[in-house]
């Protein structure tokens, strides 16, 4: 009974066998007093609070409530019904009425609330070091870190005090915590998570994000608790649906030259191990200059975005500013200096930056980075507060402002013993996408289908030339919440003609049978009311209609009228329009 694994299967399994809820949360009052470590919990139930919540479940239920008995922490700034909410400010304190959406689903999916965990004030870091209470002890090695802000909801996790836990993550808050305690952290799609009754960091890029011990736990909770919330303004119906095609993802590291470690070696012998590992599944991996992204992440905790951070707290400030930690006060306090003028060049900086992103990571379908580029101690940080957590955002700060979606996974220890995990990030609405490869990757079983709420009916179109990913149209997906769920070939009976005098430059591609070729594409998918926007803003002479894929498939695409390909060059032979579209700035 001590060695019961704290996944969602095995305590399922254990319910089956008759085991009592009961048992579940003495195991976990057990394992915390093991612990020792008064900085995990802000907030703590009460045993008898989560026996009666137990209780309430009633009979075994794994199918109508997927979480049955299952029990979970939620960082402290979060909102649970009549606990008090802290953000790790006692001065800032209040009681909700009501769970936070995310918190109220969970629940009536039959998760058991344990407690609310300790943080970096007001999410404010990625150490955990950063709170009046005391620092929650890392889980593996109390000499480092545990991470931040949602320090206690990992070290909650990874010592099994709790199957999983809530954190939020504006700047890798659900990532670094995981990789220095050993275990998931699930960072989804901006709005694919409802952040009403989240005391919002930066409001326009907070999320929800999910601690687990391994991959499938971590998605079994997104499944339960990603819907469109229309509370929250922030809230986006995002598709968390598997690919539709199996080929072997194209995966991009960042280039021996814009690599950071900051001269840790063993890091980077680590992540070296780890990409040879990512090879071994199969997948193409190239390297790439993370120079954009760099400087997409430095422009986090400048101008707008530190704005945002006072906005969320400005009216508590006035009164209460000798409340806040000295670091916590340091940071926010410093957007006193800036100007709506500030902010806004700042959302122009970003635009021009994202554009440079889009252009470097079109061709590819997901990033693998080290979680971190080195790792610190407690003593590190005493030494020097800001520095080494600006260092740990090396990675993450980018993530959140270009829309993406991440997934931190723990890997084969260090040399010297300490952790190390990668984190795979993908375009946002690929949630999915990450979660089936990290599985696949770590060697858990394949994961259960997607309960399909949030995305079950959206629509897959093939696009072939000007909407492809990095291309001038592509905008008109992605504008729509689209994304990239495959990129292949259509069966060997196509051909592919570049249309005269069309701006931008598109192709027309037609089923020909005999004497066909295999044409490039990208497989994209979006809900139904933006694929039908899509569709109708399509000029003659394109139309849409099912084309076959390599494997055999038939999904709607573009394909043009036969009138149109008169005297138009026939451009099959360079494989796609990618292969084209180079061939003219090689001419040129």
């Amino acid at each position: 009974m001590q060695d019961l694994e704290f996944t969602i299967p095995r305590l399922h399994a254990a319910y089956a066998a008759g085991m009592d809820p009961d048992a579940v949360v003495d195991l976990l009052l057990a394992r915390l007093e093991a612990a020792a470590d008064p900085g995990i919990f802000i907030h703590l139930e009460p045993a008898q609070a989560m026996r009666a919540a137990a209780a309430a479940l009633g009979k075994f239920d794994p199918v109508s409530r997927p979480l049955w008995g299952i029990p979970f922490a939620v960082k402290d700034n979060i909102d649970v019904a009549g606990v008090p909410t802290t953000a790790a400010c006692a001065e800032f304190a209040y009681v909700p009425d009501a769970d936070a959406p995310v918190v109220a689903a969970l629940k009536e999916a039959g998760a058991i609330f344990v407690g609310k965990t300790n943080l970096d004030q007001f999410a404010t870091g990625l150490v955990g070091v950063r709170t009046p209470w005391p620092v929650p002890r890392n889980a593996l090695d109390p000499e480092l870190v545990p991470g931040g802000s949602s320090s206690g909801s990992a070290v909650a996790t990874a010592r099994q005090i709790v199957t999983f836990a809530l954190g939020t993550d504006t700047a890798g808050s659900g990532r670094v915590p995981a990789a220095l305690n050993g275990i998931v952290g699930l960072k989804p799609s901006l709005g694919a998570l409802s952040t009403s009754g989240v005391v919002p960091a930066c409001r326009t890029l907070d999320c929800i994000s999910i601690f687990a011990l391994n991959v499938a736990d971590a998605w079994s909770v997104f499944d339960v608790a990603a819907f469109f919330d229309p509370t929250d303004p922030y809230s986006r119906e995002r598709a968390v649906r598997v690919p539709a095609s199996g080929n072997a993802p194209r995966i991009a590291i960042p280039s021996g030259g814009s690599i950071r470690f900051f001269g840790d070696d063993v890091q980077r012998q680590s992540f070296e191990k780890a990409v040879e590992r990512v090879k071994a599944t199969g997948a193409s991996v190239v390297e790439v200059d993370f120079g954009p992204l760099y400087a997409v992440a430095e422009m986090l905790y400048e101008g707008a975005w530190v704005a945002e951070r006072l906005a969320a707290i400005s009216d508590f400030m006035v009164d209460h500013e000798e409340a806040l930690h000295p670091v916590t006060r340091k940071i926010i306090g410093g957007a006193r200096s800036l100007s709506a003028v500030d902010a806004f060049k700042g959302f122009y900086k970003l635009q021009a930056l994202k554009r440079d992103a889009e252009a470097l990571l079109g061709g590819v379908d997901m990033l693998c980075v080290p979680t971190m580029p080195t790792i610190y101690t407690r003593a590190d940080l005493e030494a020097d507060p800001i520095g080494p957590n600006s260092r740990f955002g090396t990675y993450t700060n980018f993530v959140n402002l270009l829309d993406m979606c991440g997934l931190a996974i723990p890997m084969d220890r260090r040399t010297d013993g300490k952790p190390f995990g990668i984190t795979l990030l993908a375009p946002g609405g690929a949630d999915r996408v990450l979660a089936d490869f990290a599985a696949a990757l770590l060697g858990e079983e394949p994961l259960a289908p997607a309960s399909g709420k949030a995305a079950s009916d959206w629509i897959d179109i093939v696009v072939v030339g000007a909407h492809l990913s990095g291309m001038p149209l592509n905008h008109e997906l992605t504008s729509r919440d689209a994304r990239m769920v495959a990129r292949t070939r259509t069966a060997a009976t196509y051909k592919l003609f570049a249309l005269p005098g069309t701006v931008p430059p598109k192709p027309g591609m037609m089923r020909v049978g005999e004497g066909g070729g295999a044409v490039g594409v990208e497989v994209w998918s979006l809900a139904p009311a933006h694929f039908a926007s899509f569709v109708a803003a399509i000029p003659a002479p394109l139309g849409i209609g099912r084309i076959q894929l390599e494997d055999g498939s038939l999904v709607q695409g573009f394909l043009a009228e036969s009138l149109a390909l008169d005297g138009a060059r026939d451009v099959t032979g360079f494989g796609g329009w990618r292969g084209y579209i180079a061939s003219l700035a090689n001419a040129g």
